[in-house]
């Protein structure tokens, strides 16, 4: 259901309507809680128009954004641009998106220290709801010819359209305040429904409430993102029915007994990106790949302890060797002895030279 209205150059957003308070810092899982109970909050509690001006540091919205890529003006103009990242948590996907170095002009802000992060998930969650966190980061010096250069006009227009539902049964439902009545309703076409029904009140997964901002018509990319979605889960449908009309078909085209189809709200496909799968199959092939070839490449990595050198050789051999080298030294000294003793008592017994001279 939307609500179009003349195009204005900086119009309101749906905030929720209680105060959220301030908060020094939000971790993933803190935003992940938050966004989990705002789906069931939000079926019974009207969002409220609303500008977001000159925040406060540590202030915490929950906004109902109908192209989450556009984030509407806050007041703050930043020095940075705006990244983004999508990790997985669970079976969800969380997408954060940073913008770094923020300041008002022509306040009291002498330096870029305004941080913004915004969190919300990407997969298994209402992707039209965002968590917007206003922190303290690191800071630089603010460019001179942006010091006094406000990024709005002010002051802000005055808000009078009425709250508004954004899901469950309700969805779409406006909420006027006391003592005023709502318009007439528009006129209709003879032949034409007064609410044409669209594809996310079909029953596609997930639903996706088509509110637009007052003052700011339909956004072309936002109509071509939910006729891709409901396009995803009819062709999730189409695959998990083909199974059983094949099984129909070779039973001799008897149909089997009714079977009562599972809710599929819930599956575990409709939540869990294709993207992260596709880590999950490989961090575990590798892992298995890993155990398989850990062995082939290394082996045992435990080696045994190496022997001594001399370990080859027994001892008591070599002691019997040893011993019988011994003995044969010992001979051979006791023979050159006596021969040595031998050749000296033939020397004493020689005659000398002048006795055998004539």
């Amino acid at each position: 259901m939307s609500f179009q209205q003349q195009a204005h150059p900086d119009p309101p957003c749906l905030r929720f309507p209680e105060n959220l308070g301030l908060h020094a810092s939000v971790s993933v899982e803190a935003a992940v809680n938050m966004l989990l109970r705002a789906l069931q909050m939000s079926q019974n509690v009207p969002y409220m128009w609303t500008f977001i001006d000159k925040p406060a540091e540590g202030q915490l919205y929950l906004l109902f954004l109908q192209n989450p890529a556009q984030f509407p003006n806050d007041g703050v103009r930043y020095q940075d641009q705006e990244t983004r990242l999508v990790i997985p948590v669970g079976n969800r996907e969380m997408e954060i998106s940073e913008t770094k170095y923020g300041f008002v002009p022509n306040s009291q802000d002498t330096s870029a220290w305004r941080v913004r992060r915004r969190y919300r998930l990407h997969r298994g969650g209402h992707p039209q709801l965002v968590l917007v966190h206003y922190a303290r980061g690191p800071a630089i010096q603010i460019i001179p010819s942006l010091l006094n250069s406000p990024v709005r006009q002010y002051p802000l227009r005055q808000i009078t359209e009425p709250s508004v539902y954004i899901m469950g049964d309700k969805a779409g439902q406006k909420v006027y305040p006391s003592g005023s009545a709502p318009p007439p309703p528009p006129q209709v076409p003879m032949g034409m429904p007064p609410h044409p029904m669209s594809m996310n009140q079909q029953g596609m997964n997930p639903p996706v409430v088509n509110v637009n901002a007052p003052g700011m018509a339909m956004n072309p990319q936002a109509v071509l993102a939910q006729q891709s979605s409901a396009m995803e889960a009819l062709e999730r449908r189409r695959e998990r029915e083909r199974p059983r009309e094949r099984g129909s078909s070779m039973s001799g085209g008897r149909p089997g007994p009714p079977r009562l189809d599972d809710d599929d709200s819930a599956d575990e496909t409709e939540t869990i990106s294709t993207r992260t799968l596709a880590i999950t199959r490989y961090r575990r092939n590798h892992e298995l790949m890993e155990e398989v070839f850990k062995q082939a490449a290394l082996g045992n990595m435990k080696r045994p302890t190496p022997q001594p050198p001399y370990s080859i050789f027994d001892k008591l051999e070599l002691e019997g060797k040893v011993n019988k080298l011994q003995e044969e030294v010992d001979a051979l000294q006791a023979k050159r002895k006596a021969r040595l003793a031998c050749e000296s008592v033939i020397a004493a017994n020689a005659p000398s030279p002048m006795e055998t001279a004539p």
